[in-house]
């Protein structure tokens, strides 16, 4: 099927935030892993791609125009994320 633009999402990690956890974290990684956990939470036929833009199947294109994404993004925890991302001196 193809797959229609319905919208963009600033999913990535802040660098301000970063900045507030005050460690050295891979935020490359990090936002991967946000969009990773994004994408199971959209419903089928709806994918984000890296540069944020939203594409959906056109059955359900519709419903991706009406997602909240504050709230599924609210949903990550990405203090978590943010702990498993952390560089350590062999990884910098």
């Amino acid at each position: 099927m193809s797959q229609i633009e319905v919208g963009i999402v600033a999913y990535t990690v802040s660098a301000d935030y970063i900045a507030t956890m005050g460690a050295d974290f891979d935020s490359e990684t990090a936002d991967d892993t946000v969009l990773a956990e994004l994408n199971t939470m959209v419903p089928e036929g709806v994918v984000v791609h890296r540069n944020g833009k939203v594409f959906a199947e056109e059955a359900v294109a519709e419903e991706a125009r009406s997602i909240q994404w504050d709230d599924l993004l609210g949903r990550i925890d990405v203090e978590q994320i943010l702990a498993r991302s952390g560089r350590t001196p062999d990884t910098v």
